[in-house]
């Protein structure tokens, strides 16, 4: 299975979940979620008011730099780790 395969199927797993992951977990699967489709953040950090996308903006900024690939093989063991 290639790491493209092995990625989509983790993403298909995360819909599957029986419990609902902390915050913490579903902003790193967000942020390494976008840095393995787009790469680095795009567009700017929304208003701060924005709790939420403020967060997800943060998160997926820090991953800045780190390749697709990597960020992909990150993904898939985390959701490994959360069966």
């Amino acid at each position: 299975m290639t790491l493209q395969e092995e990625f989509d199927q983790a993403v298909n797993h995360t819909k599957e979940l029986t419990q609902r992951p902390s915050n913490d977990i579903l902003l790193k699967l967000y942020a390494l979620y976008k840095q393995s489709t787009v790469g680095d953040v795009e567009g700017e950090l929304p208003d701060v008011m924005d709790f939420k996308a403020s967060a997800k903006y943060r998160a997926w900024e820090s991953l800045t730099g780190k390749s697709m690939n990597t960020s992909q093989k990150e993904y898939i063991d985390l959701v490994n780790s959360l069966e």
